[in-house]
């Protein structure tokens, strides 16, 4: 086989050694990594695939974020990049990817996963094995996302706009949440208050390709626990915010 994971890990370890590993959201970041190689190796154990598919899964999921470590530096938040096409163009154009995998054998199927793992939909024109591997690192991500955001503190994970003084009293935008309420994807131009980024990351579930994923979303408890984290003041928010756990719940139980 033509790829070595473990040769990868330790390119991914020496990388890290450039990035502050004290910042909180850097920190948060390295952890969700590890997490989303655990879970896609799940995924792909799950779907009975080949060992080499296992191997390319395990390698999509630890390159799928490296994009965000420059972000982070430069921008102090997650708003300055366009993360997976900065982390494609940094593995292939700049040629990073050659440091991790000598072979360019699966360098289509990295680059599309990749490229695909964030976006609102993934993009038409994928081969069989591009658009599976797709569908599972975005699981991975996604599925990762309700942890990270369960055990670590809000700041770290939006960083652009929380506010200790306003997380308490703000609104959910309109369209926010009747995308949520008739079982769609937040876009995220449409997020406008930190609420509509907590809603945007509960709505993950409407975009979850296999059953495994949705069942560790159930088994963690995860809606209830992420609409319980905040303590809504504004009487108009609470009452939605459990209009969506009624909708995210009948969902997740059909």
């Amino acid at each position: 086989m033509e790829i070595d994971f473990e040769k990868a890990l330790i390119v991914f370890k020496d990388y890290l050694k450039d990035y502050d590993l004290n910042n909180g959201s850097i920190n948060l970041k390295i952890k969700h990594t590890y997490e989303v190689v655990k879970l896609s190796t799940k995924i792909a154990e799950s779907l009975k695939l080949t060992k080499e598919d296992i191997t390319i899964a395990k390698i999509i999921a630890l390159l799928h974020d490296i994009g965000r470590f420059t972000e982070i530096k430069e921008f102090q938040g997650f708003e300055g990049l366009e993360h997976a096409t900065y982390g494609v163009e940094l593995l292939f154009k700049k040629g990073l990817i050659r440091k991790f995998i000598s072979s360019t054998k699966y360098d289509n199927i990295i680059k599309k996963a990749i490229y695909n793992h964030n976006k609102y939909k993934i993009e038409d024109g994928l081969n069989e094995k591009e658009l599976l591997h797709s569908k599972i690192i975005r699981d991975a991500d996604k599925t990762s996302n309700f942890r990270v955001n369960l055990e670590e503190d809000i700041k770290d994970s939006f960083p652009d706009v929380y506010n200790e003084k306003t997380i308490n009293y703000e609104s959910i935008s309109p369209k926010v949440y009747k995308d949520f309420l008739n079982h769609k994807c937040i876009l995220l131009a449409d997020r406008k208050t930190l609420i509509d980024y907590w809603v945007c990351a509960l709505a993950f579930i409407y975009d979850l390709n296999f059953k495994i994923s949705l069942d560790l979303i159930k088994k963690g408890n995860y809606i209830n626990l992420l609409i319980d984290k905040i303590d809504y003041k504004n009487k108009d928010t609470k009452q939605k915010m459990e209009n969506i756990r009624k909708c995210a719940l009948e969902y997740l139980n059909k």
